[in-house]
């Protein structure tokens, strides 16, 4: 019984491998996921911010004149 014992400690091993790399995979998919949904939010904020500060120089032009 112990080459079997060894043979399944083995088994088991390489799956609890295989199942940290997926994970670490996932991981890294999810902080790439996260990294692309804050620089949209922030390309959001900044195109708000330019369009905000557009419409504030059109609106002092027209008082000016």
């Amino acid at each position: 019984m112990g080459l079997l014992d060894n043979a399944k400690d083995a088994a088991e091993a390489t799956g609890d491998r295989i199942r940290e790399g997926f994970e670490d995979a996932k991981d890294r998919l999810d902080d790439k996921a996260d990294e692309v949904r804050a620089e949209r939010e922030v390309k959001q904020a900044e195109a708000n911010r330019d369009a905000t500060h557009a419409k504030n120089e059109y609106k002092e032009s027209l008082r000016d004149n």
